[in-house]
């Protein structure tokens, strides 16, 4: 699947089948996590994958609305270092998630409102911050990925020049 048709079928899902990730699969996911940029070349980032199932599990606790954790075969925390940015972990996270969807695997992003549940869960510093814990798994297409949600169309997104300006005419 190449990158452009990888960003824009890419939707979250909940509902993952059992199926584990090979390893030259994650390693691949985990090496276009590396690759993203980062300000100033700082690579605040650091990753955690989880595939044990109590692991998943008590880190599901530490997040709201993170059940679905659980049912993943794998997790992956994106850890900022110190002074990191959350811009820097975004890109990452979304490397993480197009580099999985373009080999079939589904992910959603999930809060850990309870920091200092998940670094004790993970074993990460104090001084660090898990910006998101991904879930990812073989989609269960039992459920539709899209769940029946249309995207807003992109002259609702895109002002031109100025705020609420549209696009001019032969643009």
């Amino acid at each position: 699947m190449d990158a452009y048709r990888a960003i824009i079928t890419k939707r979250d899902t909940r509902h993952f089948l059992p199926d584990p990730i090979p390893p030259d699969v994650l390693t691949r996911i985990l090496q276009a996590g590396r690759m993203a940029g980062s300000s100033k070349n700082s690579q605040p980032v650091r990753m955690v994958v989880v595939q044990d199932p109590g692991r998943r599990a008590a880190l599901a606790a530490c997040g709201d609305y993170a059940e679905h954790l659980k049912s993943a075969p794998l997790a992956i925390a994106v850890v900022l270092l110190p002074g990191g940015g959350h811009f820097d972990a975004g890109r990452a996270a979304q490397n993480l998630m197009v580099a999985a969807w373009a080999d079939g695997i589904t992910s959603c992003p999930i809060a850990m409102h309870r920091q200092e549940c998940a670094r004790n869960v993970l074993g990460i510093p104090p001084e660090h911050t898990i910006a998101t814990v991904l879930a990812m798994g073989y989609p269960d297409l039992k459920h539709p990925l899209s769940q029946g949600r249309q995207r807003l169309p992109l002259d609702e997104l895109v002002s031109w020049e100025r705020w609420g300006t549209h696009r001019p005419e032969g643009g």
